[in-house]
C-alpha cells in the first residue's frame, strides 16, 4: 500500500475478495471448494506474483486483515487528500495518453488516406497501446483491416469498440461488411439491421446494404445449384461451357461468333444457364474478343458485323435477365460500358432495338438502375435516348426507360451539368413539333421531364430558360387546336410546378400564359380547368400586368365559381388566385363583392377548410374586400367575428393563418366598430394581444 498507484487496485478487489471469504466460511462444503477454486484463478491472474499459500484442507477463520499502520494512523483529512492527489494524478497521465494517442490516430488516418494500410494498422495499434479504451481506434483499424481482406481481426476490433460504446455506428457498419466478406450473411444483416435500430434515419443506406447482402447470399446459392446440376454430368448443363469454350477460339469470321452467340442463347433458359455463363468466364470471352470488340465499338459496320452486334447485345439482355450478379459483371466491362451508350443510336435497327431493350432491363430494377448510374455516361444516355425520342425510334420504350432513371437522385445529380444539351433542347423540339405521331408518347416524356424537375437544380434551369418557356406556350396552343387533351393534362401540370419558382423568364411570358390559361378556363374538362387555374395562381403574382389582364378576362368570377363544391386542389387554385388579384386590384374586390355582398364564399372556406394554404388566403382576401367602404356593415349579423378570432387564436404552428386572421378582425372592426362590441364580448381583444405577441 505504499505505492499510492496500487491503491485504486486495492479498492476494486475489495468487493471480491469479501464475496470470496464469505463463501469459504459456507457450511457448504461444495460452496467452500468453488471459492477455493476461485480464490486460486484469482490470485493467478494478479500483476504480482503472490508469495501466500492457501491451506486447502483448513478455513482460515482469524479476522480480517487490519490496514496498514501508515494508512490507520492517517486522519481522515489527509486520507481524502492523498485520494484527491492520486486522482489528479491519473487525470493529468490520462490526458498525455489521449494526445498521443490522438496523433497516432491522426498518422494512422494519414497512412489510409494514402491506401498505405499496413502503416495505418501499426498506428492505430500504437495509439492503442496507449489508451486501450479509445473506440476510434478500434473502429478506424477495422476498417484497414478490411482493405487487408483481415475479416476476422476487423470483427473482433468491432466488438472492442462496441464495449467502449454499444451504440457505435461505425462499429456495426465495419462488422457488417466484414460478415459479408466472410460470407456469414445472417451475422452481416443482424450488424445492419442493428444499426438501423440505432439510426432510422440512415434508413436508405441500410437498405442498400441488406439488399447487397441478399444479393451475395443469393449469387452464392446460384453459383452452388450450378456447380451441382454440372457435377450431375447433365447434358443441358455442360451445353454453355462447351459453346463458350468454342467461342473463345480467336480470328473465326463474324458469322462463326454470330451463330454461336444466337444457339448460346437459346441455350441459356433459366438462372442456371446465366450462372454456368458467369462461371465460365463468358463475359470476358465477348469483350477479350478483338473481332466482337470492333463490331460493338462500330469500327467495322458491314451487314455481318452489324447483326453479330445485335446478337451479342440479345445475348447480354438473355443472360442478365433476372439475374443481378450477371448485371454487375457486364457493367464491369469497359467495352460494354462504352458501347451499351453508343449503340442506342445506331442506323441498324436491330441493333438499336436490342441496345435499348437491355437498357430498359437496367432500368426496371433499383439495383439496374444503380450499376448503370454509377459505371454510364448520364449525359450520352440522357442525350441519346432524348434522339431517339425526336426521331421517333423505339420513342415509347426510351421514353419509359429515361422515367425510370429519373427515379434516382444520382442520376439527377450527374445530370445537373449539360441539362440544356442533353435534356432541355431536345425537349423542347418535341413539344414544337407535336403532331399526331408525337402526341401518344408527349404525356410519358412530360412526365419522366416531370421527375427530373424534381431535383432542384434541374427544376431551376427549366424555369430560367426562354426556350422552354416558348415551346410551352406552342405547345398549349397546339394541344388546344388539336384537343391532345392527355397531352395537354400533362404540360399544365409540368408547368404548375415550374412556376412555382419565382423566375425572369416566366415573367416575360406570364401575360402570354395568362392569356392561354384563361382560354383553357372554358374548357369543358374540369382537370384542364383546374390545372389551368394552377398555372394562373402561381404565375400572376410575378406580373401585375398579367393581373389586370386576368381581371379583364373575367377571372374573379371564374375563380368564385370554382368555389362552390370542386375539389380541393382547385379550391387552393381558386382561392390563391383570388387572393392575388384582389391584392392588386380594387376592381377584382368589387367583382367579388358585386355578386356576394356578405363575402359568403369566404366565410364558408374560413369555416370549414382545414388546409392552411386555403385558410390563410380566404382570410387575407377577405381583408382586401374589407377595405371597401360598407363591405365590413354587411357582415353586421354574421359569424364572422368568430370565425376570425377562431383562427387568431388557433394552432400556434399556422402563424400564417393567425397573422392573416388577425389582420382581417384588425380591418372588420376599423371599418365598423359595431363589430368591436362583439369581440369585447369574446375577450377577443386580449386573445389578439396574446396571438400578436407570439406571430412576432
Amino acid at each position: 500500500m505504499d505505492k499510492l498507484d496500487g491503491l485504486e487496485s486495492f479498492l476494486k478487489n475489495v468487493d471480491k475478495i469479501s464475496e470470496l471469504v464469505k463463501d469459504m466460511k459456507s457450511s457448504d462444503a461444495e460452496v467452500q471448494q468453488k471459492a477455493m477454486e476461485e480464490a486460486d484463478r484469482y490470485i493467478a491472474a494478479l500483476d504480482e506474483p503472490c508469495t501466500t499459500k492457501v491451506n486447502k484442507t483448513t478455513i482460515n477463520t482469524s479476522p480480517p486483515l487490519q490496514p496498514s499502520v501508515s494508512l490507520q494512523n492517517e486522519s481522515p483529512v489527509n486520507f481524502m487528500k492523498i485520494m484527491e492527489k492520486d486522482a489528479e494524478e491519473r487525470r493529468v497521465r490520462r490526458i498525455a495518453k489521449e494526445k498521443k494517442a490522438t496523433a497516432l490516430k491522426d498518422k494512422g488516418n494519414e497512412a489510409y488516406a494514402q491506401e498505405d494500410y499496413e502503416t495505418a494498422v501499426k498506428y492505430y495499434s500504437d495509439g492503442l497501446a496507449e489508451l486501450r479504451d479509445m473506440q476510434p481506434l478500434y473502429t478506424n483499424r477495422a476498417q484497414a483491416y478490411i482493405k487487408l481482406g483481415k475479416y476476422k481481426e476487423a470483427i473482433s476490433d468491432c466488438e472492442w469498440a462496441l464495449k467502449c460504446n454499444e451504440r457505435c455506428i461505425k462499429a456495426y457498419l465495419h462488422m457488417g461488411k466484414a460478415y459479408l466478406a466472410l460470407k456469414k450473411y445472417n451475422e452481416s444483416k443482424n450488424c445492419f439491421q442493428k444499426l438501423l435500430e440505432i439510426e432510422p434515419a440512415r434508413e436508405k443506406m441500410m437498405k442498400e446494404y441488406l439488399t447487397q447482402v441478399d444479393l451475395e447470399a443469393e449469387k452464392e446459392s446460384q453459383e452452388m445449384k450450378a456447380m451441382q446440376e454440372l457435377d450431375k454430368q447433365d447434358g443441358s448443363a455442360k451445353i454453355v461451357p462447351e459453346l463458350l469454350e468454342k467461342l473463345s477460339r480467336p480470328g473465326q469470321a463474324s458469322f462463326y461468333y454470330c451463330g454461336g452467340f444466337e444457339i448460346l442463347s437459346q441455350a441459356v433458359t433459366d438462372c442456371t444457364g446465366q450462372t454456368l455463363f458467369r462461371l465460365n468466364n463468358g463475359f470476358s470471352v465477348i469483350s477479350s474478343n478483338d473481332v466482337v470488340k470492333s463490331c460493338l465499338l462500330q469500327e467495322t459496320k458491314d451487314g455481318d458485323s452489324q447483326e453479330l452486334c445485335a446478337s451479342v447485345l440479345r445475348l447480354w439482355r438473355v443472360v442478365c435477365c433476372g439475374n443481378d450478379e450477371n448485371l454487375k459483371m457486364l457493367m464491369s466491362c469497359p467495352v460494354s460500358r462504352q458501347s451499351i451508350v453508343d449503340l442506342l443510336t445506331s442506323e441498324h435497327g436491330a441493333v438499336q432495338k436490342e441496345c435499348i431493350a437491355l437498357l430498359l432491363l437496367y432500368s426496371q430494377m433499383p439495383h439496374g438502375r444503380c450499376l448503370a448510374i454509377d459505371n454510364l455516361n448520364v449525359h450520352k444516355l440522357a442525350r441519346n435516348l432524348m434522339v431517339c425520342i425526336t426521331k421517333q425510334q423505339q420513342e415509347s420504350t426510351s421514353v419509359n426507360i429515361l422515367e425510370n432513371f429519373a427515379a434516382e437522385n444520382k442520376f439527377c445529380i450527374q445530370l445537373r451539368k449539360g441539362l440544356t444539351d442533353s435534356v432541355i433542347v431536345p425537349f423542347t423540339s418535341v413539344l414544337r413539333n407535336n403532331d399526331k405521331s408525337s402526341h401518344l408518347v408527349l404525356p410519358s416524356l412530360i412526365s419522366a421531364v416531370g421527375r427530373l424537375a424534381q431535383d432542384e437544380v434541374i427544376c431551376h434551369d427549366f424555369a430560367h430558360d426562354p426556350e422552354c418557356w416558348k415551346a410551352f406556350l406552342i405547345a398549349i396552343r397546339l394541344c388546344s387546336a388539336c384537343e391532345y387533351r392527355e397531352v395537354l393534362y400533362a404540360l399544365l401540370g409540368l408547368i404548375i410546378n415550374l412556376s412555382a419558382i419565382t423566375s425572369p423568364v416566366i415573367q416575360d411570358h406570364a401575360v402570354s400564359l395568362c392569356n392561354s390559361c384563361l382560354g383553357l378556363l372554358k374548357d369543358t374538362d374540369g382537370g384542364i380547368i383546374t390545372r389551368a387555374s394552377g398555372v394562373l395562381c402561381n404565375v400572376l403574382p410575378q406580373s401585375t400586368e398579367a393581373v389586370q389582364q386576368a381581371i379583364q378576362g373575367d377571372v374573379v368570377r371564374t375563380m368564385r365559381r370554382l368555389l362552390k363544391g370542386t375539389g380541393q386542389t382547385a379550391t387552393k387554385y381558386a382561392i390563391k388566385t383570388l387572393t392575388v388579384c384582389t391584392a392588386a386590384s380594387q376592381l377584382a374586390r368589387e367583382e367579388l363583392l358585386k355578386s356576394d355582398t356578405k363575402l359568403s364564399i369566404l366565410r364558408h372556406l374560413l369555416g370549414s377548410s382545414c388546409d392552411e394554404m386555403v385558410s390563410g388566403n380566404a382570410a387575407l382576401c377577405l381583408a382586401h374586400c374589407l377595405e371597401l367602404e360598407g363591405t365590413a356593415s354587411n357582415l353586421l349579423g354574421t359569424d364572422i367575428v368568430l370565425v376570425l378570432l377562431r383562427h387568431a387564436a388557433g394552432d400556434a404552428k399556422r402563424t400564417t393563418v393567425q397573422r392573416n386572421a388577425a389582420i382581417a378582425l384588425g380591418k372588420l372592426c376599423r371599418s365598423e366598430p359595431r363589430h368591436m362590441t362583439k369581440l369585447r364580448e369574446l375577450h377577443g381583444l386580449e386573445i389578439l394581444h396574446s396571438t400578436m405577441q407570439h406571430v412576432s
